[in-house]
């Protein structure tokens, strides 16, 4: 595909064409593009959800992006020449900067009336594009739970460095708790443990599944923070992909539906180094009676 198009490129300098952005070369659809790293490999299809660095400018002014999480969806082109033609010609690696026509791109793509004040038909809209990397959109929760692991395994290691003294106290005052309470479950790899009190039908939930889950969250000493089961309401929440604390997300996963159980959590796989609320301190050991009501 790129050699077809740098065929036609060529071709229409060679008719004479006078190029305004020296660098670039242009599609038959009127893209202008100019790569900057460039490799080899699969090209995205439709619908793949791509993890890019991306900005945009128009002539020297900085322009906001729609983009969560610096992941978009590659769609078919909107209109001739468009970004997601250049989106289209790009590699895992690849880095490159398109120039697009500016109406279009703010009309139709994203889906203003008419061009915001201050800005002009002959004014040069182009988007610096990095592409970290590309994957069907049934894999994104897949994706996700493994940048969220990472960051917080990072995030962790980090926290019980800067703060050893208050991690061997915090481990200490869990291991007193577990003895006290003839808690013998082995800890998961991160220190978790889990106590299963009643079965469930052996389904678990999925990374990125919406599960609903009654809970009563309890500090070591017996201290009620929170829970569904007096609000008469489980909460839902999708599971594994970071909108949880840590304990829960690993914790919640290892449960079927209808399943109940107790989490102990250390600290660092709960708030970590941060107070929560008004009963939650710093480096608290939590306790989760839990019981998974649903997912989907």
């Amino acid at each position: 595909m790129m050699a077809v198009v740098a065929m036609i490129a060529a071709g229409m300098t060679a008719c004479g064409e006078k190029n305004p952005y020296p660098g670039y070369e242009k599609t038959q659809n009127g893209l202008y593009y100019q790569f900057y790293n460039q490799n080899a490999g699969e090209l995205p299809q439709p619908q793949d959800l791509m993890e890019v660095g991306i900005s945009c400018t128009v002539n020297d002014t900085a322009v906001v992006i729609p983009v969560t999480d610096n992941v978009m969806q590659l769609m078919e082109s909107q209109f001739a020449g468009d970004l997601f033609e250049g989106l289209a010609m790009m590699h895992k690696g690849d880095s490159a900067s398109f120039i697009v026509n500016i109406d279009s791109t703010f009309m139709k793509l994203m889906g203003q009336p008419t061009l915001p004040e201050g800005f002009a038909s002959t004014d040069v809209m182009r988007f610096n594009v990095r592409l970290d990397d590309f994957y069907p959109e049934s894999e994104y929760a897949q994706h996700l739970a493994a940048k969220v692991k990472k960051t917080t395994d990072e995030r962790i290691a980090k926290m019980k460095e800067e703060h050893a003294e208050e991690t061997a106290a915090a481990a200490e005052q869990l291991a007193e708790y577990l003895a006290k309470n003839k808690i013998t479950a082995e800890p998961t790899e991160s220190g978790l443990i889990y106590v299963m009190t009643q079965e469930g039908n052996g389904e678990k939930p999925e990374v990125g599944k919406m599960v609903k889950v009654h809970y009563t969250g309890k500090l070591l000493d017996g201290t009620v923070f929170d829970s569904s089961v007096e609000r008469g309401e489980p909460i839902s929440i999708p599971i594994g992909v970071g909108q949880v604390i840590p304990g829960w997300d690993e914790g919640i996963q290892m449960m079927s539906k209808g399943e109940k159980g107790v989490l102990y959590i250390p600290y660092y796989l709960a708030y970590g180094d941060r107070q929560a609320g008004e009963k939650i301190m710093p480096f608290s050991n939590l306790v989760f009676d839990v019981e998974l009501v649903d997912f989907e």
